[in-house]
């Protein structure tokens, strides 16, 4: 049989991560809570920069 060898893929997070993913919270929880006192206009931005920029980045960098 040939020799397998099993790589081990791990992220490897720095500070710039922890940022991002720190910011991303920070712009759902605020959405969500301007979302709740009725927002149409700032909640569903906070919202999007939370999901689509700000988590995919933390994650990507």
């Amino acid at each position: 049989m040939p020799d397998q060898t099993v790589v081990h893929a791990r992220l490897r997070f720095g500070p710039r991560n922890y940022v991002f993913l720190a910011a991303a919270v920070v712009s759902l929880a605020a959405g969500y809570w301007l979302l709740s006192k009725g927002s149409t206009t700032a909640a569903p931005i906070l919202l999007v920069l939370g999901y689509c920029v700000f988590f995919p980045v933390g994650l990507a960098l």
